[in-house]
């Protein structure tokens, strides 16, 4: 099957009121639990990978796996280029098939991330690559993307970006954070500016940093060994609140993350003489398919292959 353009997935997608899931993986075990929780869902997926991770598993190998889990899936596949900032990276992964590009530049002045995102949106739009870009910052540390401040999406600025650089669907920064410690106390997203930039561009709008943090797994992760005991994220109820308002793509790395672990952990300390990877990956894909499908029912995309 042939993958899919991330303009065309999520323009269906604001048509139809519901968001698409953007999962990141970083192994076959984890792009083998997002593509069979899609099937089984029939939900349309963007499968993520960070420059950090294409270096873990290699470019080829990343490129090779999403191809050939797609290629009897018949449901929508974006294999998309999370957080790219290295141009020669992202060049490479447009010629390698990646079907949909993230060109970070938030970490830049107005002016210079309009030039840097224009210049990709070129490059990327000739041979038929949807882009994604972000204005504003998220606080926090994932996969080598870190800030240590939040700057919120300004809403007058949206409608200038977006203008002059084309691009395919934009990331807003409204409060949602990096890594699994995103809120000190309850999450306290901003509607108000998320309701601004919706009424300024037409656009696709995409949510960062929306791990879900579930307290369950959390509590199950540190009962087997984990220490995570302050690790918050957005509640499946402010999910539904930002798509109903104007989110048409949600981000989940850390959830995923955490599904692996906690799997891995329970596995190994109640089956302590098991030494098969086999085994113990096993588990973790269930953990990790699991964890996808409930993603897809809060993001109301299932059914919508």
């Amino acid at each position: 099957m042939r993958l899919n353009s991330i303009k065309h997935t999520l323009n269906k997608a604001k048509k139809g009121n519901y968001a698409v899931g953007q999962f990141n993986f970083y192994n076959l075990e984890s792009a083998i639990a997002i593509i069979n929780a899609a099937k089984k869902m029939r939900s349309p997926v963007i499968m993520a990978a960070t420059e950090k991770a294409i270096k873990y598993a290699g470019l080829d190998n990343i490129v090779s796996i999403v191809k050939n889990l797609a290629k009897d899936a018949k449901i929508p596949i974006v294999l998309h280029l999370d957080h790219g900032q290295d141009e020669k990276m992202i060049h490479k992964c447009i010629r390698k098939g990646f079907t949909s590009i993230m060109i970070d530049g938030s970490y830049l002045d107005f002016n210079k991330n309009i030039r840097l995102t224009k210049r990709i949106v070129d490059y990327a739009h000739l041979r038929g690559v949807s882009v994604e870009a972000e204005l504003g910052q998220l606080k926090g540390n994932e996969d080598g993307i870190k800030s240590d401040q939040h700057i919120y999406t300004d809403p007058e600025t949206v409608k200038e970006f977006v203008k002059k650089t084309n691009v395919d669907c934009l990331a807003v920064a409204i409060g949602t954070s990096h890594g699994a410690y995103k809120f000190k106390a309850e999450a306290n997203l901003r509607f108000d500016i998320l309701k601004k930039i919706r009424e300024e561009i037409n656009i696709p709008l995409v949510l960062h940093g929306a791990s879900s943090v579930y307290s369950g797994n959390v509590k199950k992760a540190n009962k087997f060994g984990a220490k995570l005991s302050d690790a918050k994220g957005v509640s499946d109820a402010m999910l539904k609140k930002a798509i109903k308002t104007g989110i048409q793509k949600v981000n989940t790395d850390t959830d995923l993350r955490l599904a692996y672990t906690l799997a891995v952990r329970e596995f190994l300390t109640k089956n302590p003489k098991v030494i098969d990877p086999r085994k113990i990956n096993t588990k973790a894909i269930e953990e990790m398919q699991k964890l996808v499908e409930h993603k897809m029912k809060v993001l109301g995309s299932c059914g919508k292959s």
